[in-house]
């Protein structure tokens, strides 16, 4: 897989992100995904690392359970041979508080056989953990 088929891959998966459309995602993970937030916080229930579809899937039910995505723009993309880098710009609301997040969101996307096999995101945790704290 080329560097701009792996780009288009990843803006698929955001594209079925901003659609609700879990199964869409799922579809281009290898079955055996790494997925996780770069975070030592349990903040949120999306947090922590997730193994196999079925685990990622859970990953966006407690996102999506718990935050109201305003807006997701993708600002850029890199890649290289096996990785795809983005930076999104993200605005969101706590369900519960009704507490915004403004923050700019760092993914990495590792390829194999044409899958998304491992992603780690990196946040602001402190704006996150501020939203959800009661």
């Amino acid at each position: 897989m080329n560097q701009q088929s792996m780009i288009e891959t990843i803006r698929s998966v955001y594209a079925a992100f901003g659609s609700g459309d879990v199964a869409g995602i799922l579809a281009r993970l290898g079955d055996d995904v790494d997925w996780a937030s770069e975070t030592t916080s349990a903040a949120a229930p999306w947090y922590g690392v997730r193994h196999g579809k079925a685990e990622v899937a859970d990953f966006f039910e407690q996102f999506g359970s718990t935050v109201a995505v305003e807006e997701f723009t993708p600002i850029s993309y890199a890649a290289n041979d096996t990785d795809v880098l983005t930076v999104v710009r993200m605005r969101a609301r706590h369900r519960a508080s009704g507490r915004p997040l403004l923050m700019d969101l760092h993914h990495r996307f590792t390829f194999r056989d044409g899958k998304i096999v491992h992603y780690r995101g990196t946040e602001d945790t402190a704006q996150t953990e501020a939203a959800f704290r009661s």
